[in-house]
């Protein structure tokens, strides 16, 4: 599945304020029960792995990945976006506070394989961080990801 695929527009959220980590991961499972790709137990899946294995899950300056696994109640390979009004800390010296969550429900280890690398390409990249940063819309959110993904 590609980047298009994953991210649906029902999955992206700008200005969105919580008081810490867990409320930032809880509202991208949100977005995901709203969405019917997880079933509940998602959002607590999401928050027990983060607590497990600690902020390895902020990956870059600012950005989070929170995900848990497939048999956690995953229906439909999903991505979901949230762009918080004002960024939280993780407990990662190094990359807090995070500004961006963006959160992935995988349905297999296979499937979203091509979306993750088009997410890395995208993620990976000064410009495509300084235009998130900048966006202050669903649209500008997605524009983002779909205009700088790699074609095949």
């Amino acid at each position: 599945m590609n980047l298009q695929e994953l991210i649906r527009p029902a999955l992206v959220a700008v200005d969105v304020e919580v008081d810490d980590w867990q409320a930032a991961i809880r509202v991208c499972g949100k977005l995901f029960l709203l969405d019917g790709a997880t079933e509940v137990r998602f959002s607590d899946a999401m928050v027990r792995v983060a607590r497990e294995f600690g902020p390895y899950i902020v990956v870059a300056p600012g950005i989070a990945l929170p995900h848990a696994l497939p048999e956690d109640g995953v229906k439909n390979a999903s991505i979901a976006v949230i762009k918080l009004k004002t960024p939280v800390n993780f407990g990662n010296r190094e990359n807090d506070p995070v500004w961006l969550v963006v959160a992935l429900a995988a349905v297999d280890n296979r499937q979203h394989i091509q979306g993750l690398a088009e997410l890395a390409h995208i993620l990976g990249n000064a410009r495509n961080i300084e235009r998130l940063r900048q966006s202050n819309t669903r649209d500008e959110i997605l524009d983002v990801f779909f205009s700088a993904a790699p074609v095949d």
